[in-house]
């Protein structure tokens, strides 16, 4: 059983496995920046994460995999082969379901010049591939699953992990950045064909600096569309984000005055686009 130290923002992780494609992915993937021993760690752990096999029976036969969070077993087993895209989806649903002392939008936030851009919507409307797209044009990765908002400070914090593409978008990425760094592609998901890039350095060195948000944009691929930027009202924007936060409820009055701050302070749209390169250039050029 390998144990694995990480720090990811303001969570830190101990993950213990024994399979060799978790531990192998995880050191190709995460900075070494991200690392921990346990002189560094002081014994705390926001999460203790175990994938492993759910039987010895099951080490050979039909192999599965199971992820246990705090020695429990939120999920049924997995085949094998799924075992690192497991960490990945355990680690969201720990952050999503454990983390009350943020707001928690699921979107993927990149920076540039100091300021921040959500990009918030539903499963399928091109968030991950644009926000890979623009990490690998100067742009920031905070995050790529969810938007971390300081309930103080209304700014968004980094959780600097790698970006999860699906399907056509992995070649997509391939194509547009061929020097990206991307781990194995892993088959027959529920979410189809799951691969993982690395986070740049730029964006690993800067892990610990918030941004305040300055623009809020509801992206949605379409195949062959022109590009098409809409004013969305803010009234609408909070609703839209609200519908995609994980704790808004859970906050309450809380979680409302912050997600209204949040897009008070922000230029909000509605992209509608099929061109990367056409994408980013109209996003370099929002107001600020």
């Amino acid at each position: 059983m390998e144990r694995i130290l990480l720090n990811v923002g303001p969570f830190s992780i101990n993950l213990e496995t024994p399979l060799k494609p978790v531990i192998e992915s995880v050191k190709m993937l995460y900075a070494e920046q991200f690392f921990l021993t346990d002189s560094t760690a002081n014994g705390f752990f926001d999460f203790h994460i175990k994938i492993d096999n759910p039987s010895q029976l099951r080490r050979w036969y039909k192999p599965q995999v199971q992820f246990y969070f705090d020695g429990k077993l939120p999920f049924k087993p997995l085949p094998f082969s799924q075992a690192y895209p497991f960490f990945e989806w355990g680690l969201n649903w720990c952050i999503a379901t454990q983390v009350f002392n943020y707001l928690l939008i699921h979107s993927a936030v990149v920076e540039r010049n100091g300021f921040a851009l959500i990009l918030s919507g539903q499963p399928g409307a091109g968030k991950s591939t644009l926000c890979a797209a623009l990490v690998n044009r100067g742009w920031r990765l905070l995050s790529d699953e969810m938007a971390v908002v300081d309930l103080q400070t209304n700014w968004l914090i980094p959780i600097v992990r790698p970006v999860s593409l699906k399907n056509e978008s992995i070649q997509i990425i391939k194509n547009f950045a061929p020097d990206v760094v991307l781990g194995e592609s892993f088959y027959d998901t529920a979410k189809g064909t799951v691969s993982h890039m690395k986070p740049g350095m730029d964006s690993v060195l800067k892990a610990k600096q918030n941004s305040p948000c300055k623009w809020i944009i509801l992206p949605r691929f379409v195949k062959g569309a022109d590009i098409v930027l809409k004013e969305l009202p803010k009234t609408e924007a909070v609703l839209k984000l609200a519908e995609n936060s994980f704790n808004y409820a859970i906050l309450s009055s809380q979680g409302f005055l912050s997600l209204c701050e949040l897009v008070d302070a922000s230029y909000c749209y509605e992209l509608e686009y099929s061109n990367l390169d056409e994408a980013i250039a109209l996003l370099a050029d929002l107001p600020v």
